[in-house]
């Protein structure tokens, strides 16, 4: 079996983010910053860390900040300059000529509808989707591009949640494991009553170009949507499908709580401003 080499990367970012406004009424909830870096930043980073050769950006109307962010500031940098202050901080940021990539999705048709708009920017490739709101530490791709490398097909994210919580996620119906390899049998999507595991998973994808054939036919599935489970789940026994536990920290960033969570546990491991936000914590807290 010849395992091609995954270079591309699809970030669904059309979201209007509703559930933070006011703050994203003008502004992409994926800028929404951790400490002093927004959300999709950690996720490209993610990504490029893992080998990610090419960045491809699904937007609609509203995001020019997320992609001018990505891109060269001439007035900021010569200010900068002029000043004689440091670009340390923003010198990584601008990707190469031709990355990223940036295609519409008109209407909010799903996640499924999202990825299936990089379409033509795939091709015949396998890709790896990154949902910014899911802010993963440790390395999470990185590790899945490893296990995809020996295994090949469809690896998932997976991410062990209590058995109290599987009914608000997407589970995986479990077959053989090997170590951090687990067998997908079937995707369970919110289930009721007793789950099949309680592997959920978290927002990163690495995916055969044949999901883009399935989502094609735009049938829709829950909520009125285009679903990227259920495109993945018609996969399932055609070609190796594995879920890859992390083991690093996720936090749930399209979650107001997760998002001040991620804010002060990433502030705390700063050494520049953990010692002061940790002695704020502790006066507060008591």
């Amino acid at each position: 079996m010849t395992i091609k080499p995954v270079r591309k990367a699809v970030f669904p970012v059309a979201g209007l983010g509703t559930r933070f406004l006011p703050a994203t009424k003008a502004m992409p909830k994926e800028m929404l910053t951790v400490v002093d870096k927004p959300l999709i930043q950690y996720a490209v980073e993610e990504a490029l860390e893992a080998g990610i050769e090419q960045i491809i950006f699904v937007t609609g109307r509203g995001k020019g900040a997320l992609e001018d962010h990505f891109d060269i500031s001439y007035e900021l940098e010569a200010t900068m300059k002029a000043r004689g202050k440091s670009l340390s901080a923003i010198e990584n940021i601008r990707q190469k000529p031709g990355s990223p990539v940036y295609v519409r999705q008109q209407e909010p048709l799903g996640l499924g509808h999202a990825v299936w708009c990089a379409r033509e920017i795939v091709g015949d490739e396998p890709f790896a989707v990154l949902l910014p709101d899911e802010l993963m530490v440790g390395g999470f791709m990185r590790q899945m591009v490893e296990a995809y490398n020996q295994v090949g097909g469809n690896v998932i994210g997976a991410l062990e949640v209590p058995d109290s919580e599987t009914d608000k996620y997407g589970i995986i119906s479990p077959g053989k494991v090997e170590g951090r390899l687990t067998e997908v049998k079937a995707l369970v999507e919110k289930p009721k009553g007793k789950a099949p595991s309680n592997l959920m998973i978290p927002g990163r994808y690495i995916l055969q170009p044949e999901v883009m054939q399935v989502l094609e036919s735009g049938e829709k599935g829950a909520g009125g949507e285009i679903q990227l489970t259920d495109a993945m789940e018609k996969l399932i026994g055609k070609q190796p499908f594995h879920g890859f536990t992390f083991d690093g920290e996720r936090y749930d960033c399209g979650d107001k709580a997760g998002w001040v969570t991620a804010n002060l546990a990433l502030a705390l491991e700063r050494e520049d401003i953990g010692p002061a936000v940790r002695e704020f914590a502790q006066a507060r807290l008591g």
